[in-house]
């Protein structure tokens, strides 16, 4: 595998000749390149963060059947892989140790060097964020020898390790967010930080959220502490206006959401009957169509006919063509392949859409398992309660108003638990499904992977049963469901095999390996 070196953003396009000298003069080693500004640095940081999910969650997003594809026996349905020579599913890979890697490390350094520790809290943040995303998506990944610039070739660390990095890195954000020496301010950090606008609480809040999805998701283990994972929810973001959202111009396509019309990357792909049964009460103790989800108009779209329809897995999308009546939607709200335009789409499948990195909602519904799993029914109640009712402010707020009378008519349906004696833990699982669907791919899916899919988990809990919907596994698989994105292949399949074989990633059903946070004791 080739080395992590030192990398910075290229400049799409840079200058004229004549003018190169003055920009070029910053870099005193021409092996390393140097920028004497933490601010340069950081804003393209937020574009390196969406990338990897985005991309990867055109795949992924098949496994936890967020959507399907239109074509039948679809590798990606089948918790299949693509198979050799292919970097598809490898841009989380290539985001954590690329596209944020070793910026992320300069960053940490001029934050460090000009006393700006806002900066440094900010940079780790990431960071923590990165790593925990990476390891929950490809498992055993390389951590400690991963931007060590003397080797050619690296180890793989085992994933119980890159866990407890995220929490030191968490935690050291933290301090750092926290610091009132220096000469970081909320002025000077919020020239580059495009999320929170140099608010270091909100860092700080997003940082406990960070610890509470690492905490959560060891509820297999015999060391899961649900009262720390309430605790972390309770200092992580406080409502909506806390939520992580990663903004988009959508002007061009290079500054565009990625899932928008102007990119045109989800033009074969449907909601999925999961979704749909989801939010027509199928799923959630109603009879179908006798509760509507008032969030159903804003995620998802009618057939030509009038009525909600979706794809299983594997299935494909046999009604095709933009007039039939009958044919699936796609996820800008157009029928079958119809692309609606730059400008158009809904919900968060439009070109200027945020991208939601953690909301609200989604801390709600972890506090909710955690005290639920505690025996805390009261707690957990109110948390679900809570999710439920961000969740629908959310959706609300991008597309048509939810009416009050719209939202109080749902929460008192039979499709919302009543009281904190019936509450179940599918009950809050399907909700978080519903609140984070369309973003929180890699989260979806760890809960999906904890739970054994449909299987149930090590505590006898099984709240997707007779909901996700086993497809026909790839012959590869032996007849085992996904549980990891092999690593990224133009690097660690090229360069790193001799230590790819030490985790058994040569072998042809690596993917199906059961991932250390989902194993019980």
């Amino acid at each position: 595998m080739k080395a992590y070196k030192k990398i910075i953003f290229g400049v799409v396009g840079l200058m004229a000749l004549n003018s190169c000298k003055d920009y070029l003069d910053v870099n005193t080693d021409p092996a390393t390149p140097q920028i004497g500004d933490v601010k340069a640095l950081t804003p393209p940081l937020f574009t390196a963060i969406t990338r990897g999910v985005q991309w990867d969650a055109r795949y992924l997003g098949l496994v936890i059947q967020n959507w399907g594809y239109t074509s039948a026996n679809y590798w990606a349905e089948r918790h299949g892989w693509p198979g050799a020579n292919s970097d598809v599913t490898g841009d989380i890979w290539r985001q954590n140790y690329y596209g944020l890697g070793n910026n992320l490390n300069l960053v940490i350094e001029n934050g460090l060097e000009t006393m700006q520790y806002n900066y440094v809290g900010l940079a780790k943040a990431i960071q923590a964020w990165s790593w925990q995303t990476t390891t929950d998506y490809h498992g055993d990944i390389i951590l400690t020898q991963a931007f060590d610039d003397t080797r050619y070739t690296f180890d793989y660390d085992e994933q119980e390790d890159v866990y407890e990095h995220v929490v030191n890195l968490t935690n050291e954000a933290i301090a750092y967010l926290e610091r009132t020496d220096g000469v970081g301010t909320e002025a000077t950090l919020s020239k580059s930080d495009l999320v929170y606008k140099g608010k270091a609480d909100k860092w700080i809040k997003f940082c406990y959220g960070l610890l509470a999805r690492n905490a959560n998701n060891l509820s297999n283990k015999s060391t899961y502490d649900p009262d720390k994972v309430i605790q972390y929810v309770d200092k992580a973001l406080a409502d909506n206006a806390d939520d992580f959202l990663i903004p988009f111009d959508g002007t061009t396509t290079a500054n565009a959401n990625f899932f928008g019309p102007m990119r045109n990357n989800l033009s074969n792909y449907r909601q999925s009957n999961l979704i749909v049964n989801l939010l027509n009460g199928t799923l959630l103790n109603a009879a179908q169509d006798t509760v509507i989800d008032p969030r159903r108009a804003n995620m998802i779209t009618a057939s030509l006919d009038g009525n909600f329809r979706g794809t299983n897995p594997s299935a494909g999308a046999p009604n095709g063509g933009v007039t039939n009546p009958l044919s699936l939607p796609n996820p800008w709200g157009g029928i079958h392949t119809s692309n609606p335009g730059a400008g158009n789409g809904k919900y968060l499948f439009t070109d200027k859409v945020a991208y939601p990195l953690m909301t609200y909602s989604e801390m709600q519904f972890i506090k909710a398992e955690a005290a639920f799993r505690k025996g805390a029914k009261d707690v957990a109640y109110g948390a679900y309660m809570k999710g439920i009712e961000a969740s629908i402010d959310f959706v609300s707020a991008r597309g048509t108003a939810i009416t009050a009378t719209e939202k109080s008519d749902y929460l008192a349906s039979e499709a919302v638990v009543q009281n904190e004696a019936d509450l179940t833990l599918r009950d809050i699982m399907l909700q978080k499904y519903i609140a984070v669907w369309g973003y929180n791919f890699v989260e979806t899916w760890s809960d999906l992977r904890r739970h054994h899919y449909n299987e149930g988990d090590a505590k006898g809990n099984n709240p997707y049963l007779d909901v996700y919907i086993n497809p026909q596994f790839a012959d590869y698989n032996n007849g085992k469901p996904a549980y990891r994105y092999r690593p990224r292949w133009n690097s660690e399949y090229i360069y790193n095999v001799d230590a790819l074989k030490k985790v058994g990633a040569d072998l042809e059903d690596y993917h199906t390996f059961e991932q250390w946070f989902s194993k019980a004791d």
